[in-house]
This record gives structure tokens, C-alpha cells and sequence, in this order.
């Protein structure tokens, strides 16, 4: 049986990183268009966090609360630290099919606060539990980045066409740059982009199942299934498609971090959301998601490991030393969590 579960595994492993590099492929060429920010923060971080809201939609709306808000806080501390890091090393070593020195983040100050207040805003509001008027908080958090992302697009594009102002005679002469991307390679694009995200939204649920079932019947301990193996799991459709996409040099690495900040900021708002909004439909319009010692522990340890995290990206550019601290609050972080009660099935 343990066989049969690890070829599955495998299987399933290779039509995720298909539905990744594909995925890949659409945001790409869709950035020419869009923005690798805009593209990087939305488009892709919904893509690739489907599988968590699905995961997170079923355990709420089945009662299990305390795995739903477990889920995005795995889910933030890993990709915070280790997700991160083995971005900066691909990037920034001959795994990159163009190596940069360091990734230029100055541009995502934006997205930095963002990610910076929604972490303390949700920790703040577990104080008390989350009910329903946390949950339209949280909603509205999403919708505010959202518009914060589109209108930011739009300035950058207003700001693209402007390639060079001269003055001639008392006049400005402006010179117009349009992307020159064709109606064919946009279509390719976007359905490629849906092809990935469809494969990866199918491929991600089997893979878990699998990757959890072998690690039972092998004997790896529940501790290391919780902490270890199910957030990693998770994660494997963000992951391959970050690697893939930092392998491409600077375009590739600054849509990225633009998946990294978005999808965490996402985590932050939007599976909260999604989190009260299914406890509401298990227990009614006024149910609240108790803030027991357990959850209490993990909110604690992932926001200091996020504030931490983006405090260190508050300069112009990151590189591998910065990746080599991430890893290491990883292990961290792993640590901690050892000396922490895992049963996070509490409702």
C-alpha cells in the first residue's frame, strides 16, 4: 500500500510542476501586459493558493476551525522563511538561467505594509476570536489590496508610455512606448494561465492525500505530518511555480515576490475571510472561532516570524545572505513548533 501511495505521489508531483511550469509560462506573458507586480500579487497568488481555499472552505463548513486557521498560519510561516529562501538561491546562483547579484524589492513598499498591517491586524483580532464582523474586516482588507494593486498598475502603465520628455522650442515632446505584445500571444497567455491553474486546483488535493498516506503507513510521526510534511504539501504548487519563474532572471524574480507578498497578504485576508465565512455556515450567522492556547501559540510565533521576515526586505535590494537567514529562521521556527501542541483540530 505504502508503494502504491508513493507512486502516486510521484505521479501526482509531476502534473503539478506540468500545471506549474505552464502556469508559469501564462504569467509571464501576461506581466508584459499587466505588470509582473500586478500579475505577481493577484492573478497568480489566487491561482496558486486554490488549493488552500478549497482546504480551508471544506474544514470550516465541516466544523474544524482550528485546522482552517492553522492552515494559512502553516502555510505564512513556511513561505515567509523557507519559501523565500530557496527563491533568493535560485535567483541568485547558477540555478538562474540569468543570476542576479540581489532582487530588486524596493519597488513592493506598498505591498510590504500591507503585509506588515494585516499580519498585526489578524493577530490583534484573535484576541477575541474571530466572528462575523472579523470576517468582513477581513474581506474588505482583501478588496482594499486589490484596488490598491489595480490602481498602482495603472500608474505604472501611464508611467510606462512615457519613455522620454524633451524640451524643444518651449515644448514638451514626448515619446510613447507601447508594449508591443500581439492579440495571439495574450490569448496563448491567458489560456495557458487557466490550463495551469486548473491543473494545479485538481492536482493539489490528490498529491496531499498521497504524500500523507505514505508518510502514515511509513511511520513518519504525527508531529512532523502537521508540522513538516502537510505545510510543505500545500505549498508545492506555489513553490514550483516561484522556482520556475526565479529561474528566469530579473522579470521571472520580481513576479515572484510579487506571489510571495500577495499570497501571504491573501492569507491574511481573504482565507481568514473564507475561514469565519464557513465556520458561519456550520454554526450559524453568530458563531465564533474561539482563540484557544493552541492557535493563540501559532498566531504569536508566525507574526513575529513575518515581521521579522519583511522588516528584512525593507531595502532596495535582497540576496542570498538574506536567503541563508530566512532558511535559518525556518529551522527555527521548526523547533519552537515542536515544543508546541499540534492538534490544531479543535473547533
Amino acid at each position: 500500500m505504502a508503494e502504491n501511495n508513493l507512486l502516486f505521489m510521484l505521479l501526482w508531483l509531476g502534473e503539478l510542476t506540468a500545471a506549474s511550469w505552464v502556469l508559469s509560462y501564462g504569467a509571464e506573458h501576461l506581466s508584459m501586459k499587466y505588470g509582473a507586480k500586478f500579475v505577481g500579487r493577484t492573478l497568480l497568488s489566487v491561482a496558486t493558493t486554490l488549493p488552500e481555499i478549497a482546504i480551508v472552505v471544506y474544514a470550516a463548513a465541516g466544523g474544524f476551525y482550528g485546522t482552517a486557521i492553522g492552515a494559512g498560519l502553516g502555510s505564512n510561516l513556511l513561505m515567509m522563511t523557507l519559501g523565500l529562501a530557496i527563491m533568493l538561491l535560485v535567483a541568485t546562483t547558477r540555478l538562474s538561467k540569468s543570476p542576479l547579484k540581489g532582487i530588486d524589492v524596493s519597488t513592493f513598499k506598498l505591498d510590504k505594509i500591507f503585509l506588515l498591517a494585516t499580519a498585526i491586524v489578524s493577530a490583534l483580532l484573535f484576541l477575541d476570536g474571530y466572528n462575523y464582523i472579523d470576517g468582513f474586516i477581513f474581506a474588505g482588507m482583501f478588496v482594499a489590496y486589490l484596488v490598491m494593486a489595480l490602481v498602482e498598475m495603472q500608474a505604472d502603465k501611464k508611467k510606462a508610455k512615457v519613455a522620454k520628455t524633451e524640451t524643444a522650442g518651449g515644448h514638451k515632446v514626448v515619446e510613447v512606448q507601447h508594449a508591443q505584445v500581439s492579440s495571439r500571444t495574450m490569448l496563448k497567455a491567458m489560456l495557458a494561465f487557466a490550463a495551469g491553474t486548473a491543473g494545479i486546483f485538481f492536482g493539489a488535493g490528490p498529491f496531499i492525500n498521497s504524500l500523507e498516506g505514505f508518510s502514515t503507513e511509513v511511520g513518519i510521526s504525527v508531529i512532523i505530518l502537521a508540522v513538516i510534511i502537510s505545510p510543505i504539501a500545500g505549498e508545492m504548487p506555489e513553490k514550483i511555480s516561484m522556482i520556475l519563474l526565479a529561474r528566469k532572471g530579473a522579470a521571472g524574480a520580481s513576479i515572484a515576490v510579487a506571489n510571495v507578498l500577495g499570497s501571504k497578504i491573501l492569507n491574511n485576508t481573504l482565507l481568514l475571510a473564507v475561514a469565519v465565512f464557513g465556520a458561519m455556515y456550520h454554526g450559524g450567522f453568530f458563531v465564533s472561532i474561539e482563540a484557544n492556547p493552541i492557535l493563540e501559540y501559532q498566531m504569536i510565533l508566525v507574526t513575529a516570524v513575518t515581521l521579522i521576515a519583511v522588516g528584512m526586505m525593507f531595502k532596495k535590494e535582497i540576496g542570498l545572505k538574506i536567503g541563508i537567514i530566512l532558511a535559518v529562521m525556518y529551522g527555527i521556527s521548526l523547533v519552537i513548533q515542536f515544543l508546541l501542541p499540534q492538534d490544531l483540530t479543535l473547533h
